[in-house]
């Protein structure tokens, strides 16, 4: 059978390559460490976790904890592993990082199907090839997938806003409404501010606490997109003759122009998330929960995705790939964070995704499409979709998921049903394709009973 080269030996490149592996593919897999230059790595082990040890929850009505429960049914190597090393961390899924690391690469280095080369590719290879080189993808490497996609199709840095679940916005407060006559009648929400909100939300926003970036971070990070606390210090007035500015806005509530307002603009077609237009921003993520949750209509807002500004390459998915990730018109497919999707466990799905698609392609099998109402399905489906635009790295989350219709629930009550759904749809679909889920995984400490 043909040798598929993997590049990137992270979470994502790991997992595919012995998910590939246990279906009979031989496999190659680049890593450059301990050789090349990784600015984020600390070590030369495989899958290093570079920042928090936590892979979120696992309750399984949370959008992280059921995709740890999809990837239990489909079967996921690095998923296994995780549990078995696992310290406590309350209703998180925390594990020892070096041991999970050295796990993972004694599994590689043993797997007969798994050739490890420890060298940086520097262009694409021939034949079939995965891509799972992360959010640092070398220069050179970075160089040869934008020959692949085009070059105005790479991103290097992260400059995304916070995203808020739509159903968690006072609608007595926001209203939809257009700025400029011509516009299409409420394509954004606005919440307005009078002087005294805007002045106090000013103070706080100034006086926040950032992110303190890396060195390798900082070049060039802020010349294209400012952070709206970075404006903010510029002058009192500069939100709001940018940003935040009210003109042609009408408050209902009022019949006046506000002070100021925040535009709110939906970030998938069915209107279930939206973020906060012009607040890209540096601030720590506690930070951005308590400031802006003084905007009005936000005070309880649930924030989906909050804003971050760092260093990051990843293709404008939307516009280069197929919605299996694959470069269309070649034997290339992506995985992991270089697709825009964002964190450990979304990476790791993303490699089992890969790695079946892979293999369906050399059975000569239809490719795998995930139910768009499972959390890493519907993730996929807005990361693909041509209308996300513009796009930015996402994690899973239920905002991301087709609405459930019928009767108004309560949160915790739609989450579950959320889950309920997502499971049912997924089951039904795994069982159709035997030829590649086998349900290898079982059940992890009981991951799938929660």
């Amino acid at each position: 059978m043909e040798t598929v080269t993997v590049i990137g030996g992270g979470l994502a490149g790991s997992e595919c390559a012995l998910s590939l592996a246990a279906r009979g593919v031989p496999v190659r897999l680049y890593e450059q460490r301990p050789g090349g230059d990784a600015p984020a790595h600390h070590g030369s082990g495989l899958a290093e976790l570079v920042c928090s040890n936590s892979l979120k929850a696992k309750r399984p009505h949370s959008a992280a904890g059921l995709l740890k429960r999809e990837l239990a049914l489909m079967g996921s190597r690095l998923l296994r592993m995780a549990y078995a090393c696992e310290v406590p961390a309350g209703g998180a899924l925390a594990v020892d990082r070096e041991l999970f690391s050295q796990m993972v690469t004694k599994a590689v280095e043993e797997d007969p199907r798994i050739e490890l080369v420890r060298e940086e590719v520097t262009s694409i290879p021939d034949g079939r090839v995965v891509v799972a080189a992360g959010p640092l993808c070398s220069p050179a490497l970075s160089d040869a997938l934008a020959t692949l996609v085009g070059g105005q199709r790479l991103a290097f840095y992260d400059a995304a806003a916070p995203v808020v679940e739509a159903e968690s916005i006072d609608r007595t407060v926001a209203f939809s409404q257009s700025r400029y006559e011509g516009e299409s009648e409420g394509d954004y929400l606005n919440c307005p501010m009078s002087r005294d909100e805007y002045e106090a939300f000013w103070r706080e926003l100034v006086n926040a606490r950032r992110v303190v970036a890396k060195e390798f971070e900082q070049r060039d990070l802020f010349n294209a997109c400012q952070p709206v606390e970075e404006l903010a210090r510029k002058g009192i007035d500069t939100l709001r003759f940018g940003p935040l500015k009210p003109v042609g806005i009408k408050d209902p509530a009022t019949g006046r122009r506000p002070w100021a307002v925040v535009q709110l603009r939906a970030e998938n077609a069915a209107c279930t998330a939206y973020n906060l237009v012009g607040f890209q921003t540096n601030l720590t993520w506690t930070e951005q929960a308590r400031v802006f949750h003084m905007i009005p209509g936000l005070t309880e807002a649930e924030f989906v995705r909050y804003g971050v500004m760092h260093r990051n390459t990843f293709v404008d998915a939307p516009r280069t790939l197929d919605d299996t990730f694959a470069v269309p018109g070649t034997k290339v497919r992506l995985a992991g964070q270089i697709t825009g999707t964002e964190g450990y466990v979304e990476a790791i799905a993303s490699g089992v995704l890969a790695a079946a698609n892979v293999a369906a392609e050399l059975r000569g099998a239809t490719t795998v499409k995930l139910p768009r109402t499972g959390s890493f399905g519907s993730l996929v489906a807005y990361a693909t979709d041509p209308a996300t635009s513009p796009y930015q790295p996402m994690h899973v989350n239920f905002g991301l998921m087709e609405p459930l219709g019928g009767k108004r629930m309560r949160k915790d009550e739609r989450y579950r049903a959320y889950a309920e759904r997502a499971m049912t749809d997924l089951k039904a679909y795994l069982h159709e394709r035997p030829d590649l889920f086998a349900d290898e995984l079982g059940n992890p400490l009981g991951v799938l009973d929660e």
